[in-house]
């Protein structure tokens, strides 16, 4: 028989070696959860493709004043046309400049692959970036809250997740390279697995290739929202850019503006990018008319 002490100083013992496991278990399960979360989304995001398109204004702020287009989603690329510059109507100079655009892109192969190309370059870094997410932040939970049109949807959950810089993470490329130094927090609808809202501050200045390419400096911000907007297909509704650097040692790059995107309305299947054009013209037209844009059901609330 062990003596009394020494059998309760067995028992203590194993009662907090199995404290401590279920402590380090539980720990384990709450860093993990968050960037679980993360990953799932970020894969159900790049993977989404909405087969319902849009036509909707886009208005745009920076230090040269303000423009307003309006865009159509087609299924060769989008098509923006220019309706106003600081909240005014073209002239007539402007607006024949606009179509004129327009028709050089519809009637010059060589400017359309351009386009195309370029469109496409951005999508791919878009996707470097969101790839990078789950393995570039640290994660932690930070409470919940309700979903409006513009940031997630109305009546839905969003997961507010703060981060923070994972110190073990290398940017494989340039593109990934901002996150490194990036703080703050991300909203998540969990139950549609979408990204509602980013907000990134620079905590430290970020420089590219050694420095010697450029770098962005400490304090710059970065802002994207997505949202329903009421038509039940997530678009995104807003981004703010505040940053500013230099390229190349000598080149002073500042970046500040605000882009909103708003009265989204069904546009017709299956346009192509000249069809689109067209319309662009037709509504902007109608516009200029006082005339209102024709509303759809994905438009009412």
């Amino acid at each position: 028989m062990y003596p009394a002490a020494t059998t309760r100083r067995f028992l203590l013992s194993n009662l907090l070696v199995a404290v401590a496991c279920q402590i380090s278990l539980w720990a384990q399960s709450v860093s993990a959860a968050p960037v679980e979360l993360v990953r799932q989304t970020v894969e159900n995001e790049i993977k989404a493709n909405d087969a319902i398109k849009f036509m909707f204004r886009e208005r745009e702020e920076n230090a040269r004043g303000t423009q307003t287009k309006l865009i159509v989603q087609t299924q060769d690329m989008a098509a923006g046309m220019l309706l106003a510059i600081n909240d005014k109507p073209l002239t007539v100079e402007e607006r024949r400049n606009e179509l004129a655009r327009l028709d050089e892109l519809v009637n010059n192969p060589q400017e359309f692959r351009k386009k195309q190309k370029a469109d496409k370059e951005d999508t791919e870094r878009t996707n470097r970036i969101m790839k990078a997410l789950p393995d570039a932040f640290l994660y932690e939970p930070d409470g919940v809250q309700a979903g409006t049109k513009e940031i997630g949807d109305s009546g839905d959950d969003l997961v507010r997740l703060k981060f923070r810089p994972n110190p073990e993470y290398t940017a494989p490329t340039h593109t990934e390279q901002v996150l490194t130094g990036m703080t703050g927090y991300m909203l998540i609808d969990k139950a549609k697995r979408r990204i509602a809202k980013i907000d990134g501050i620079l905590e430290k200045e970020v420089g590219f290739g050694w420095g010697i390419l450029g770098h962005l400096d400490k304090g710059g911000r970065f802002v994207v929202q997505q949202g329903t907007m009421g038509t039940g297909v997530w678009q995104m509704t807003r981004m703010d850019l505040d940053l500013t650097g230099k390229i190349l040692f000598f080149k002073k790059l500042v970046v500040k503006s605000t882009q909103t995107f708003s009265d989204f309305h069904e546009a017709p299947p299956h346009l192509t990018f000249a069809q689109g054009v067209e319309l662009l013209k037709k509504q902007a037209q109608e516009l200029a008319e006082n005339k209102p844009l024709p509303t759809s059901d994905h438009n009412q609330q």
